[in-house]
């Protein structure tokens, strides 16, 4: 069987985004890899959301860009805007075929349905893929979003309403979150921050029925696409193997509180391909202790105070609007900490600190 320099476990954003770095700063021109990836084709099945707190190889995937949002709790809402650090989705179809295309002009890299199919023995290994299934009774964050498109022109395209908490809590945390990508579409997605367990959660369709006729007045409307997932709330106990680096969501690249991980993976290539050489000495990749201390003890109020959350959130959204966004992308100073951490409500905060 064939050997490779290089092996990618797992042909997905993490994987992609490692493969490409890679290929673009000319890592892979003496080098070999072969990327393991089960599907049979790329096509269109995420919307990647983030605020643009650096630069990306990516903008040519960009759907929109915006610099106002909304956070809505049944009481009121509040406006933010943001000039610096646009929020920007990615749509996953362009993400796949810029990347494959620029991957197929080498043919040093070679895509495989499984590891059994070459030599392992020697190659540096990146994995991106968990190996057994998680814990579903752990806290996660699940979803459900359809593209809407109607016959007239309905949405503001220039704000987004991140978190709206006007929706059936039903003993968790629920929210709706709509993205326009025009006057006449866009992304409506129905999110929950609870265990995997409780079926009744799931009922994603009747929710976004029901969101999108009585809280956004829309009647008349087609579906263009529909994405689901579930990211998991907290890291994974992956084998710790010298010879394998973990990337990706396996690799501890979302962040917990929020589920935000495109732009950590984007950071984590970067971090890879600069130290390739020397890559099993390098220090290990992480998005930092503080946010890890941080985001701990922000879960725990979560999964034993939910009917709070809506009220903490809303109230983070208070600071301003660069440290609110520095913070939630792992970007922000001790002061912008404290700024954030004044807003959340003292004593249960404190509770969990014990």
């Amino acid at each position: 069987m064939k050997e490779f320099d290089y092996i990618i476990i797992g042909g997905g954003c993490a994987g992609l985004s490692l493969a490409y770095e890679l290929e673009i700063n000319d890592k892979l021109k003496e080098k070999t890899l072969a990327i393991i990836e089960t599907r049979e084709e790329y096509k269109r099945d995420k919307t990647w959301s983030f605020w643009k707190v650096f630069n990306h190889n990516f903008d040519d995937c960009v759907i929109k860009s915006w610099n106002n949002f909304t956070i809505n709790s049944p009481d009121s809402s509040h406006e933010l805007t943001n000039k610096k650090f646009p929020y920007q989705s990615i749509d996953s179809g362009k993400f796949y075929k810029k990347i494959n295309s620029k991957l197929s002009t080498n043919s040093n890299i070679s895509f495989f349905k499984n590891l059994s199919e070459i030599n392992s023995e020697n190659s540096i290994i990146f994995n991106s893929v968990h190996e057994k299934e998680l814990d579903k009774s752990k806290l996660w964050q699940h979803f459900q979003g359809i593209e809407i498109e109607t016959p007239k022109n309905i949405f503001d395209e220039e704000i987004i309403n991140l978190m709206d908490f006007n929706c059936d809590q039903r003993n968790d945390v629920h929210f709706f979150y709509t993205l326009p990508f025009s006057k006449n579409k866009a992304l409506i997605e129905t999110t929950w921050l609870s265990d995997l367990k409780d079926q009744s959660l799931m009922d994603y369709d009747l929710q976004l029925e029901n969101y999108i006729k009585n809280n956004l007045g829309i009647k008349d409307y087609k579906i263009n696409f529909t994405e689901k997932g579930a990211i998991p709330l907290f890291y994974s106990s992956l084998k710790s193997e010298n010879k394998i680096i973990n990337i990706g969501s396996a690799g501890g690249m979302t962040r917990l509180s929020t589920g935000y991980t495109f732009l950590n993976i984007q950071e984590h290539s970067k971090y890879i391909v600069k130290n390739i050489d020397n890559i099993y000495g390098a220090k290990i990749f992480n998005l930092g202790k503080k946010y890890q201390f941080l985001d701990n003890i922000f879960l725990k109020v979560l999964k034993d105070y939910p009917e709070k959350m809506p009220k903490i959130f809303f109230n983070m959204f208070k600071a301003s609007s660069d440290t609110v966004i520095k913070f939630l992308s792992n970007k922000s100073n001790l002061i912008e900490d404290l700024l954030i951490i004044l807003k959340m409500p003292k004593w249960i905060f404190l509770k969990k600190l014990f």
